[in-house]
């Protein structure tokens, strides 16, 4: 097969002809190689079981290497550090998520018993997360008011001894209906934990068996960092009422932030006054713990456990001191000891919530694998993002049977797991343990823990996203599109609601860039005096204009969206618009003919014929050829080759060149195909060159008129 040629023109002082040939592309048959991969994927041997086992299960390759005299002190000590934070966070998080603290502390524990059997990272924490804690609250509360539920969880604590046993009866409703295949038995919390469980078991089934795990790329950094932000506000609102100790209804639907401050303001003189006093010095307590820990951070060894300190103290003066009785101070309550028997999520129920568990998968996976990859490389370690995915899934969708709710990465645990000397997933399995040991014996000491003091430690937690609004100013610097990415997207998740956040967030910055490609930059270049290179006119000083020759630079791909930009801004800078050029002299034409078949030998302006010709353009043209800088062109569609082609077409009817330089090989491969140069390609060598020079000196080798108005 004879292989195809380019035939392109280079000058170095004489002038030559340098034949390009391009490489044979081997034709793929498609349907050969999936059936290859059918055979090979059907197939099972030993070898392939043991590796799929492996790669599906990586703690298999990595822990019989395990160096344990280099490695075990630092896990430890880090595993330990991380399950004394969860502890708390958890309970805490569970105001968010709208579920009692035994379930928050389930999450956490099998969360990481499952990241480490198949995760790739060594150092990401993985479990309760404010955000996705946020985004499951958000659901169940929105079901809970839709079943006819009361969404007041303000009721005095139910008394008992702390057993599961005391907790399961008390949690009985009268509520005697059927709500979706739910047990008429089933009451409030019931019913909560089956919408998250639902909603958790959705997002791992997107994630780890339908890997949706590629919307992800259509998050920018804008658009995550707006979404984490906006939501903190909405987190913040949410914990304002618990933080002053008033009763107001929990707002559900768009402007829940808004509809929450305006119920605040209208009922603060109900505030709490031992809550109030009870958050001032918990919030002073842990805000200054925080800046002096992040201060002395090199020289701590750990990080103080400022969190579980301020639970323990807090608790043991709420019940010495008698707040909730003697003040009306709002307590957690019981949290049972032990495991609720597992159960699968009902179907009915995930139908209700699929929609809402693609936001939250993807929420997920983007903080994971970010994450991942982040401390992966920091610590020159590769990790397999579909691993990764199936990870996130599995730590969903496994706990859903056990009364969890959603999981993802957290920077701050993350954080502290690295400065903590972690250097496996081992921590995350010590991190586990001190999470059971509170599961199995001490969850009911938690009883008398007021909830403003939960609602504390979230709001300090915030911090980290709250103080993005300082790097504004830095970011606008860098890139004003950007920031407005982030101001929509973050104002878009406080005022209407995370999951249209998130979604105006996505679409708003793909539109940017569509108004982007269709408004770029476009620029007439000069030459760099005594050089081969040319740049824009407008930006640079002392260039040179090239005689009787345009340089036109076009920054993005010639598609339809932009066509009309491109031969508008073509005009408007070469200044001249062909097709009014070439209609102007048609029309004196037409009135030339008119008046000789009348026998006059004037035309209509009382003109001679010989003076036609300057009549017929108001002014000379004042170059003989366009090139065209494609270096910025990335690619052509059919309506980008044609706008090619129509520009060819009418430059040449004034006798002006159009060369095109510095053309990729796929916008070649368009031309060819488009006919830009011909059924032969035989003029491909006179309009395709290799640079912006070899384009300029042809032409101003060409033999064109001097007077090229003609």
């Amino acid at each position: 097969m004879e292989k195809p040629l380019e035939v392109t023109r280079m000058e170095n002082n004489t002038s030559s002809c340098l034949l390009m040939e391009r490489k044979t592309r081997v034709k793929i048959n498609r349907k050969e190689i999936m059936l290859a991969k059918l055979r090979k994927s059907c197939s099972c041997t030993p070898q392939k079981l043991k590796n799929f086992l492996m790669d599906f299960f990586p703690v298999l390759r990595w822990l019989p290497k395990y160096r344990c005299k280099e490695y075990i002190w630092g896990d430890v000590m880090s595993g330990l550090v991380i399950g004394i934070i969860l502890v708390p966070q958890a309970i805490a998080y569970s105001l968010l998520a709208g579920l009692k603290p035994i379930y928050s502390l389930y999450t956490s524990f099998f969360a990481n018993i499952i990241y480490f059997l198949m995760g790739t990272s060594r150092h990401v924490s993985v479990g309760i997360f404010s955000l996705i804690s946020l985004m499951v609250g958000q659901v169940v509360d929105r079901e809970l008011l839709l079943a006819g539920f009361d969404l007041n969880d303000d009721a005095p604590p139910a008394s008992g001894d702390g057993s599961l046993q005391n907790d399961n009866l008390s949690n009985t409703t009268a509520f005697n209906l059927t709500i979706a295949g739910i047990n008429a038995e089933c009451g409030k919390e019931c019913y909560a934990i089956g919408i998250a469980t639902a909603l958790t078991f959705m997002a791992g089934v997107l994630m780890g068996i339908f890997r949706l795990g590629f919307i992800s790329m259509y998050l920018s950094e804008s658009v995550l960092d707006g979404f984490a932000t906006g939501a903190s506000l909405t987190i913040l609102t949410a914990q304002v009422k618990y933080l002053i100790g008033i009763k107001i209804p929990r707002s559900q639907g768009h402007g829940m932030l808004v509809i929450t401050w305006i119920n605040i303001f209208r009922n603060i003189s109900q505030a709490n006054l031992c809550d109030v006093i009870t958050s001032a010095i918990c919030i002073v307590v842990l805000v200054t713990a925080k800046e002096l820990g992040d201060r002395y951070k090199h020289k701590l060894k750990f990080p103080l456990p400022t969190e579980l300190v301020v639970i323990v103290v807090a608790t043991l003066v709420s019940h010495y001191g008698k707040l909730n009785e003697v003040y009306a101070s709002s307590v957690s309550g019981a949290i049972p000891t032990g495991f609720i028997p597992p159960k699968v999520p009902e179907f009915n129920l995930m139908l209700r919530v699929a929609l809402d568990a693609l936001p939250l998968a993807i929420v997920s996976f983007v903080f994971t694998v970010s994450l991942s990859e982040m401390f992966a490389k920091k610590y020159a370690y590769t990790i397999r993002a579909n691993q990764e995915m199936f990870a996130v899934g599995f730590c969903n969708i496994i706990p859903s049977f056990f009364h969890s709710f959603a999981t993802s990465a957290a920077l701050a645990k993350t954080l502290v797991k690295t400065s903590t000397g972690c250097q496996t997933q081992i921590s995350g399995v010590i991190s586990a343990m001190v999470v059971l040991l509170v599961l199995l014996f001490l969850a009911p000491l938690f009883y008398y823990l007021q909830k403003c003091v939960l609602a504390c430690i979230i709001i300090v937690s915030l911090r980290g996203a709250l103080r993005k609004f300082r790097d504004v100013p830095a970011r606008y610097h860098v890139n004003k599109v950007d920031t407005l990415v982030w101001v929509v997207t973050m104002s878009a998740s406080a005022l209407i609601s995370t999951e249209i956040g998130l979604l105006v967030g996505i679409v708003f910055s793909m539109l940017c860039i569509i108004v982007r490609t269709q408004r770029p930059r476009t620029a007439l270049l000069g030459q760099i005096q005594d050089t081969s290179f040319y740049e824009d006119d407008s930006e640079y000083e002392n260039l040179s204009t090239v005689p009787k020759v345009k340089i036109f630079r076009f920054e993005a791909p010639l598609y339809y969206a932009n066509r009309n930009f491109f031969l508008k801004s073509l005009y408007r800078l070469t200044n001249l618009d062909p097709n009014l050029e070439a209609a102007r002299r048609k029309k004196y034409e037409k009135k030339e003919k008119q008046h000789l078949k009348k026998g006059n030998h004037r035309t209509a302006n009382g003109l001679g014929i010989g003076e036609t010709t300057l009549q017929l353009v108001p002014k000379q043209i004042d170059f003989q050829a366009l090139v065209v800088d494609c270096s910025s062109i990335s690619f052509l569609d059919t309506t980008g080759v044609n706008t090619l082609k129509e520009i060819l077409k009418d430059y040449k009817n004034l006798n002006i060149s159009v060369l095109l330089a510095c053309c990729n090989p796929s916008v070649i491969d368009s031309l060819k195909r488009g006919g830009y140069f011909g059924k032969d390609f035989g003029c491909m060598q006179e309009m395709l060159f290799y640079s912006i020079h070899n384009a300029v000196l042809f032409a101003k080798a060409q033999k064109l008129p001097a007077d090229c108005s003609v």
